[in-house]
This record gives C-alpha cells, structure tokens and sequence, in this order.
C-alpha cells in the first residue's frame, strides 16, 4: 500500500504507526509546502543562473527595477524590499557592482546616505531575467489548472494574512518577483 503514498504519506503513516496518540494531519500541508518550496526554489533558481545570478542578487536588481525611474533605492530600503539584513545586503550589492550591474553613489538629499542604482547592463540583465522568470513560473504552475491556481493563490494569500500583516497598497509592493 506505501507503494503509491508521496514521502510525505510515507512519513505520516510511520508516525501514525509508532505515535498513534498525536494527530500527524499537519504534516500534510505542512510538509508538502515545505518539500515544494525547495523544488520550486530549485527550478526558479535554474533562470537566475543563466544570467549570472543568485537569487539573492536576483532580488535586488528586481527591487532597484520594481522601484521605476531612476531605478534606485538606499541600501536599507532595499534591505526592507527584499526581506534580509543589511550585512546580506552589502555582499549581495558588492558582488552586482563588480559584475557592473549596479553602481553605489551618495545621496543628493543626504551626505552621509548612498544609494544603489541600476546600470544599463543591470537594467537589460534584469528585464530580461524577469521575463524568463515569468515564463518559468507560468511553467511551473501549469500541474495546476487556472482554478486550482486561484484556488491555491486564494488559500494562501488568507494563511500568509496569519503571520502578515497585509500592506497598503503602494508602487512596489515588496514582492521578490
């Protein structure tokens, strides 16, 4: 019968076996997300690669783009867009400006305060990045039918609201994508 079952049923019925007293139904949803999420970070990441990217730097230049004309953003804010820490942030900005697809320069409005901006080159690498990205993701969601995709969308959109607060709405809405 374990023939057919997923790894994650697998490990259920172990648990049920040898731990009848404690509810294992968790690691249904649980443990699938969880091994999903590490085949879809091995997949997206597959499309960062072939432009000389990791999906941390990936992130930024995404960011620094999201951000319209002139395409830049204080090492902080994008920090704060891409949901690591500054000391992250620094190795990830060093590594894109020596690939010359970001340039640092101080702020206008304060001395002491830099700024990241896009290159050219970083702009032609992420506009085309992001559009392999799309059309990877697009691939990536074709197992579901556009139902089941809303579907899912919706379910998770209300169980991320549990541990999010949910945003005003404004220009970039600090979506890694």
């Amino acid at each position: 019968m374990t023939d057919n079952l997923d790894h994650v049923a697998r490990i259920q019925q172990a648990w049920a076996r040898e731990r009848p007293d404690v509810d294992v139904s968790p690691q249904g949803v649980i443990g699938r997300l969880h091994r999903l999420a590490g085949h879809l970070t091995e997949r997206l990441c597959v499309v960062y690669q072939q432009y000389g990217l990791g999906e941390g730097e990936f992130d930024v230049l995404a960011a620094l783009r999201r951000a319209g004309a002139p395409y830049e953003r204080a090492p902080g804010e994008l920090a704060a867009h891409t949901m690591v820490t500054t000391g992250a942030m620094t190795k990830r900005i060093d590594r894109l400006e020596r690939a010359g697809l970001v340039t640092r320069r101080r702020s206008a409005n304060d001395g002491r305060g830099r700024l990241v901006a896009l290159t050219r080159a970083g702009r032609e690498v992420i506009d085309q990045a992001f559009t392999d990205h799309m059309a990877n993701e697009r691939r990536l969601l074709d197992g579901l039918s556009p139902e089941q995709a809303a579907q899912l969308e919706s379910l998770l959109t209300t169980w991320l609201a549990c541990f999010e607060a949910p945003q005003p709405a404004q220009r970039d809405d600090q979506n890694d994508n």
